[in-house]
Protein backbone atom coordinates (compact mmCIF):
# COMPACT_ATOMS: atom_id res chain seq x y z
CA UNK A 1 0.00 0.00 0.00
CA UNK A 2 1.46 3.46 -0.72
CA UNK A 3 1.16 5.96 1.70
CA UNK A 4 2.75 9.28 1.56
CA UNK A 5 3.11 11.25 5.15
CA UNK A 6 4.05 14.83 5.70
CA UNK A 7 4.86 16.06 8.55
CA UNK A 8 6.85 19.93 9.88
CA UNK A 9 3.82 22.20 9.45
CA UNK A 10 2.75 24.73 11.92
CA UNK A 11 2.25 28.24 12.92
CA UNK A 12 5.38 30.86 11.85
CA UNK A 13 5.92 34.20 12.03
CA UNK A 14 6.54 36.22 8.58
CA UNK A 15 10.33 36.04 7.75
CA UNK A 16 10.41 32.60 9.79
CA UNK A 17 11.15 29.21 8.49
CA UNK A 18 10.06 25.65 8.72
CA UNK A 19 10.91 22.26 6.91
CA UNK A 20 8.14 19.68 5.80
CA UNK A 21 8.93 16.29 5.40
CA UNK A 22 7.27 13.56 3.41
CA UNK A 23 8.49 9.98 3.95
CA UNK A 24 7.10 7.48 1.43
CA UNK A 25 6.33 4.21 1.59
CA UNK A 26 5.19 1.44 -0.56
CA UNK A 27 6.98 2.20 -3.44
CA UNK A 28 10.20 2.44 -5.10
CA UNK A 29 11.06 5.76 -3.87
CA UNK A 30 14.23 6.48 -5.50
CA UNK A 31 11.95 6.02 -9.50
CA UNK A 32 9.53 8.63 -8.23
CA UNK A 33 9.92 12.01 -9.38
CA UNK A 34 8.06 14.12 -6.00
CA UNK A 35 6.75 17.17 -5.47
CA UNK A 36 4.72 19.59 -3.46
CA UNK A 37 1.80 21.35 -4.11
CA UNK A 38 -0.35 23.62 -1.44
CA UNK A 39 -3.82 25.17 -1.39
CA UNK A 40 -4.56 28.26 0.50
CA UNK A 41 -7.97 28.55 2.09
CA UNK A 42 -10.40 29.90 -0.77
CA UNK A 43 -8.06 28.56 -3.79
CA UNK A 44 -7.05 26.58 -6.22
CA UNK A 45 -4.30 24.07 -5.20
CA UNK A 46 -1.06 25.15 -7.04
CA UNK A 47 2.35 23.48 -7.72
CA UNK A 48 5.39 24.70 -5.33
CA UNK A 49 8.45 22.80 -6.11
CA UNK A 50 9.55 18.98 -7.92
CA UNK A 51 12.70 16.94 -7.88
CA UNK A 52 13.06 14.05 -10.32
CA UNK A 53 14.57 10.85 -9.71
CA UNK A 54 17.86 11.63 -10.82
CA UNK A 55 17.69 14.91 -8.33
CA UNK A 56 16.84 17.82 -10.69
CA UNK A 57 14.72 20.67 -8.78
CA UNK A 58 11.90 23.52 -10.54
CA UNK A 59 10.70 25.83 -8.17
CA UNK A 60 7.39 27.76 -8.57
CA UNK A 61 8.44 31.71 -9.33
CA UNK A 62 6.28 32.60 -6.16
CA UNK A 63 8.45 30.58 -4.05
CA UNK A 64 12.26 30.76 -6.06
CA UNK A 65 14.97 32.01 -4.00
CA UNK A 66 13.22 31.25 -0.54
CA UNK A 67 12.11 27.62 -0.75
CA UNK A 68 14.16 24.41 -1.57
CA UNK A 69 13.15 20.77 -2.27
CA UNK A 70 15.89 17.83 -1.97
CA UNK A 71 15.70 14.38 -1.40
CA UNK A 72 17.19 11.48 0.39
CA UNK A 73 16.52 8.34 -1.23
CA UNK A 74 18.10 6.13 1.75
CA UNK A 75 15.57 7.62 4.27
CA UNK A 76 12.36 7.64 1.42
CA UNK A 77 11.75 11.09 2.26
CA UNK A 78 11.55 14.55 0.39
CA UNK A 79 11.90 17.58 2.22
CA UNK A 80 10.81 21.38 1.11
CA UNK A 81 12.69 23.92 3.06
CA UNK A 82 11.19 26.92 3.46
CA UNK A 83 12.40 30.09 4.63
CA UNK A 84 11.77 33.88 4.34
CA UNK A 85 7.85 32.84 5.00
CA UNK A 86 5.18 35.46 3.83
CA UNK A 87 1.32 35.34 5.21
CA UNK A 88 0.22 34.17 1.32
CA UNK A 89 2.57 30.93 2.05
CA UNK A 90 -0.25 30.16 4.33
CA UNK A 91 -1.80 27.11 3.07
CA UNK A 92 -2.12 22.95 3.56
CA UNK A 93 0.81 21.96 1.80
CA UNK A 94 0.56 17.92 -0.02
CA UNK A 95 3.32 15.82 -0.85
CA UNK A 96 3.12 14.17 -4.34
CA UNK A 97 4.37 11.25 -5.78
CA UNK A 98 4.96 10.22 -9.23
CA UNK A 99 6.28 6.71 -10.90
CA UNK A 100 7.45 5.95 -13.89
CA UNK A 101 4.52 4.88 -15.70
CA UNK A 102 2.50 8.27 -14.35
CA UNK A 103 0.62 6.87 -11.34
CA UNK A 104 0.13 9.96 -8.96
CA UNK A 105 0.00 9.42 -5.12
CA UNK A 106 -0.99 12.30 -2.35
CA UNK A 107 -0.61 12.85 0.64
CA UNK A 108 -3.06 14.06 3.60
CA UNK A 109 -1.55 17.58 3.77
CA UNK A 110 0.39 19.42 6.76
CA UNK A 111 -0.85 22.45 7.45
CA UNK A 112 1.54 26.08 7.21
CA UNK A 113 0.03 29.24 8.62
CA UNK A 114 2.08 32.33 8.77
CA UNK A 115 1.26 34.78 11.20
CA UNK A 116 2.05 37.39 13.50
Amino acid sequence: QVQLVESGGGLVQPGGSLRLSCEASGIAFRLYAMGWYRQAPGKQREWVARISSGGSANHADSVKGRFTISRDNAKLTVYLQMNGLKYEDTAVYYCNGISPDGSTYWGQGTPVTVSS
